[in-house]
């Protein structure tokens, strides 16, 4: 059994340049890596990079493929010169996600604790759903258990958790991705010649002729205001999701989202107590298109411990 030793900070000013009154309690345990003058803000490691199929994804002008892309540990490569570039790294359409970690633990703190770069503006909101996770095997790796961080939508009667949808591969260039999924849905990723020119927009490192990928849908929100397909508006949600123009926790510096570790809620739905996160997911949580703009789906541009970003 692990030993836990609780350490209430009340006698300390923890310097943030968000609050520096805020009364701390971290979890420590031996699985616990602690902060130092050496840690960095930004995410230190790409551990899985697994998008659905997707406009950009395999594109060699703006979506920055390099054509050879053939394996997870290259498409993890890619993912990781991205972002440590700045630059969006799509996860295509519904369930696409990204798995990244940090070089410390990042303590759970009165308020925001995270921060998710996206490419969203006024009326083009293209959610992603945030998960984290707490090494508690110590392994190092992403394999214990995910928790969603609660958004505005969380208890939304249509929101739907444990939606999945397999997407299978093009049988000749040029044609659209099929999908089907959970609920007897099917339909398609539109292949844009016009806008992307790559083969076809199923991921070229996924061996498998089909896969499955499953998570929270939202129910989307886009819609055609020209009423003759030429100009799609996609509104933000409320709070709490990446590449959202959200009024609530969207800082425009950066484009960045901001996320409380305290949100984090189980398969239920039911929230859970986590002092500490090591690896955050990022998944796209939309299933639908917008015309000629194609599939709705999540960019991210970098993924940061908020309140050491705020300290440096």
């Amino acid at each position: 059994m692990k030993h836990i030793v609780f350490i209430l900070l009340l006698s300390m000013v923890i310097t943030s340049s968000c609050n520096t009154d805020d009364v701390i309690t971290v979890s420590l345990d031996e699985n616990y890596r602690a902060e130092t003058s050496s840690s960095s803000a930004k995410a230190s490691v790409v551990f899985d990079y697994t998008p659905a199929a997707g406009q950009f994804i395999g594109d060699t002008r703006t979506g920055g493929f390099t054509g050879n892309e053939q394996t997870p540990a290259d498409a993890v490569s890619y993912a990781a010169q991205r972002l440590d570039a700045g630059s969006f790294v799509s996860l295509g359409g519904f369930g696409g996600y990204i798995v990244v970690g940090f070089d410390h633990s990042i303590d759970n703190h009165s308020g925001y604790d995270l921060a998710v770069a996206g490419n969203s503006f006024d009326g083009s909101s293209e959610p992603g759903i945030v998960w984290v996770m707490q090494d508690k095997n110590g392994n190092g790796q992403p394999d214990d258990t995910w928790y969603e961080l609660r958004g505005s939508e969380s208890d939304a009667e249509h929101t739907i958790r444990d939606y999945a949808v397999t997407y299978y591969r093009p049988a000749a260039t040029g044609m659209p991705v099929r999908w089907s999924d959970n609920l007897g849905g099917s339909g398609e990723i539109d292949y844009l010649p016009e806008y992307h020119s790559q083969d076809y927009y199923y991921p070229t490192w996924i061996a498998a002729d089909s896969y499955t990928l499953r998570g929270t849908r939202l129910q989307p929100r886009n819609y055609d205001q020209s009423g003759n397909g030429s100009y799609w508006v996609q509104p933000a949600y409320e709070w709490g999701y990446a590449d959202n123009y959200s009024s609530v926790d969207r800082v425009a510096e950066g484009n960045l989202n901001l996320f409380d570790i305290s949100n984090a809620i189980d398969y239920e739905g039911t929230s859970v107590t986590l002092k500490y996160i090591d690896f955050v997911k990022v998944q796209t949580a939309l299933n639908a298109k917008s015309g000629w703009l194609g599939e709705n789906s999540t960019e991210v541009c970098g993924f940061y411990d908020y309140r050491m970003k705020q300290k440096k």
